[in-house]
This record gives structure tokens, C-alpha cells and sequence, in this order.
């Protein structure tokens, strides 16, 4: 399935987001203060949100406030929520996430590339009824609640990962299959079609109901694929009851969250391997943004890697802005431009050498008194490491292998 990014794409089949907070009261916070020059563009968002049917309005007992960030362009907002004391108390979701060396690696045998983005994320997974509460916000403009998984749940990225895993691997299906699964949802989305034709109906004749009456009335509404959702059968690895797949992996591969890369050793290779994960993804109605990915190319950027037949090199971009980072005012600082070059470690020589001085300041050692003229050596030595970062080339098990 191929999204243009312009539409928000149907919800993936098979997995669902919960959250399990162990039976804990719930949490209801203020909203903070949304500053006057930022309220319309607030409205607009949510205004989206809900037509979007990614937010409805909520009566939960939960309540996480919104934060308001500016986005590159000095600008536009973007829409983030503080989820700091849900998360706190929400069973983490046991589930490895793949280390991104091994996610680089083994490229030497390709020609060509391709890097596919899902299309809207996290808002491909729907959300269970006792996760659509405590996903509840609160903001100027009202309480709302999120009827698809939104970013900053503290499981979210296992969740999505485990969606992608088993589209690549084919371990489970729902039971019966998925053809089974798919008309059950289809029938549900038809029936939930019909209520919302009926609502909208309503708003329409003049002193029958007013709008806003009609979008909280929903809050009671019976939901055909809600009840799917939250039904035995919704996550189909909590269920118990899943049939075992008799899908083959799509490629050798795993992906990171949303970003998948693989390739081909010609490009016909690629395009047939294209194929095969753009079926499986249609059987799993995962959608890949079509603006965001690149096909069958001898260069694509991954993980802020650029990978082609010859190597692998770090973002220039990304070593770009490191380059630039003044020498840090504090230890928060300095530990967050360790935690940049150690991405890019591999790249990087000697860096535990001269990373160990940096290591050892202390918050009081940034006072004017100290002397830092050894750390700022080093500092300056890592920076001219960063802009000198070499190709690496991959490892050929047929020349590099030990005799």
C-alpha cells in the first residue's frame, strides 16, 4: 500500500496499543498555559486531529498536559505531551529493540538500495478503549483523548517494532488467517461508516442537535471495530491463539521502528524483493509514504548513515551540526555531545581516548576557576575527528577473513 502522505493511511491489522498501569488511580493534570500567539495555530492542529479521526473529544479520568514546541522554521507548532507520570507507572512492554550496528552490516553484497518509510508511524496502530483514556490530554482548548497511537507512550516503539517485525518475518497471523481477519475489520469500518453518516446526519438539520453535542455523544456510541479492537482476537500476540504463518521472511533483514532498508545484488534483485514486501505489507495494511522513500537506488541515507556499494559513511549533515556545538556550559552538556559522537563511535578513532577526559568533568569543574584547557584540547581534538570521518568500507568475507 502506497500512501502520497496527504492522507492519513487505514490502521494496520493484528496489533494494538494498551497500556497497563497495574490498576493505578487515575492521573489528572492541569493544563499548562498556551501562550496567546500560539492558540490558533493550537486550534488548527487539534481542529486536524479530529478530522483526521486521530483524537476525539474525551471524559476520562486521565489528563496529560500538552507542551508547545516551535518547529525549525521558527514558526509552526508542533503538538507534544508530557506523559512523564503515565509512563511512570506503565508495565514496560518486554521487546528487543535491534541494535543499529546490526542493522548496518552485511550491505556488502548490495548494488542497489531501497529505504521505505511507513507512512504515519505510530498512527497506524489503534488503541484498546483502556488506552484511549489514559492516553487522555488536557489543553486551553479542551480534553481529548487519542484514538490511534500517538508518539511519547513509553512503549510505542516496541509496539511499532513488533508490528514491522512480524510483516518482515512472518511469525504469526491472526487465527484463521488474514483474509479471515481482514473481512472482519472491513465489516466493522463499513458498520462504524454508517454511525458516522447517521451522526453527521443530525448536525445537519437545523435545531436537532448542535455540533459539539453530536461530537460528545460519540463518547457513548457503540464502536463496531472498537469492540474488534479490544476484543480476544485485536493483538494477535496477546490473544493466545494465533495461527502459526506460512509466510517466509520477505528478506534477512530487520528494520528500525518505521525505516526499512534492504537491497538487491542487480537491479532486478531489488525490484523482486521490492515486490514481496509491498504484498506482505498489503496483507497487513501497512502503508509506505511514497514521499519518503527512495526505490531502487545506488545510494540511500539510513539511521543517519549514507550507504552505497563502496561503504558506509556518517551524515554529513549530521556531523555538520556536531562540528558547530560550542564547548559545553555544563555537564548535561557536555554529556549530551559525548552521546552524539557515540553514534557515529564507529567512526571515530581513539574516541574513548580522548572522550575519557571529557568523562570525568564534574558539574563543578565548569565553574570559571578550573582549569579546562585539557578538556578543551580534547574537545577540539573529537570535533576535527567528527569533520574528518572516514568511509568504512564492508567487510568482504572472501579478502578480510582471517586464513
Amino acid at each position: 500500500m502506497i500512501s502520497s502522505g496527504n492522507a492519513l493511511p487505514p490502521p494496520a491489522y493484528g496489533v494494538v496499543c494498551d497500556i497497563d498501569v497495574q490498576g493505578h488511580a487515575p492521573i489528572k493534570q492541569r493544563a499548562r498555559r498556551v501562550p496567546l500567539k500560539h492558540l490558533e495555530k493550537l486550534y488548527e492542529l487539534l481542529k486536524g486531529l479530529l478530522k483526521a479521526g486521530l483524537v476525539a473529544f474525551s471524559n476520562s479520568p486521565w489528563a496529560s498536559p500538552i507542551m508547545i514546541v516551535l518547529k525549525k522554521n521558527g514558526i509552526d507548532i508542533r503538538l507534544c505531551i508530557d506523559y512523564k507520570m503515565v509512563n511512570a507507572i506503565t508495565v514496560v512492554l518486554e521487546y528487543a529493540m535491534p541494535p543499529v550496528d546490526d542493522l548496518l552490516t552485511e550491505l556488502e553484497s548490495y548494488l542497489w538500495f531501497c529505504s521505505l518509510d511507513a507512512a504515519s508511524g505510530f498512527w497506524a496502530v489503534m488503541m484498546t478503549s483502556r488506552a484511549r483514556r489514559i492516553s487522555a490530554f488536557v489543553c486551553a482548548l479542551g480534553h481529548f483523548e487519542w484514538l490511534r497511537m500517538p508518539f511519547g507512550l513509553k512503549n510505542a516503539p516496541m509496539i511499532y517494532q513488533r508490528l514491522i517485525d512480524n510483516a518482515l518475518w512472518g511469525f504469526v497471523q491472526p487465527k484463521g488467517g488474514w483474509a479471515v481477519f481482514a473481512e472482519r475489520m472491513r465489516s466493522a469500518e463499513s458498520a462504524m461508516t454508517a454511525q458516522r453518516s447517521q451522526n453527521s446526519a443530525m448536525t445537519e438539520r437545523p435545531g436537532v442537535v448542535m455540533k459539539f453535542e453530536a461530537d460528545y455523544s460519540a463518547l457513548t456510541t457503540s464502536d463496531p471495530v472498537q469492540a474488534l479492537v479490544n476484543g480476544p482476537d485485536g493483538d494477535m500476540f496477546s490473544s493466545g491463539e494465533s495461527d502459526e504463518s506460512s509466510h517466509v521472511p520477505v528478506f534477512g533483514r530487520r528494520s528500525f521502528v518505521d525505516d526499512i532498508c534492504f537491497g538487491g545484488a542487480d537491479f532486478d534483485d531489488c525490484l523482486e524483493t521490492l515486490d514481496r514486501l509491498l504484498t506482505r505489507f498489503a496483507e497487513c495494511r501497512i502503508s509506505v509514504s511514497f514521499t519518503k522513500s527512495i526505490f531502487v537506488q545506488p545510494k540511500v541515507d539510513f539511521l543517519s548513515h549514507v550507504v552505497t556499494p563502496d561503504g558506509i559513511a556518517a551524515d554529513p549533515k549530521k556531523l555538520a551540526a556536531i562540528a558547530e556545538i560550542p564547548f559545553p556550559r555544563n555537564k548535561k552538556g557536555m554529556q549530551a555531545f559525548l552521546g552524539a559522537l557515540n553514534y557515529y563511535s564507529r567512526f571515530i578513532q581513539n574516541l574513548a581516548v580522548y572522550g575519557a577526559v571529557l568523562n570525568q568533568l564534574k558539574e563543578d569543574d565548569f565553574g570559571s576557576s578550573t582549569d579546562l584547557s585539557a578538556a578543551k584540547a580534547s574537545f577540539a581534538e573529537l570535533k576535527r575527528k567528527v569533520v574528518e570521518a572516514p568511509i568504512l568500507r564492508h567487510f568482504d568475507s572472501h579478502t578480510d577473513a582471517a586464513p
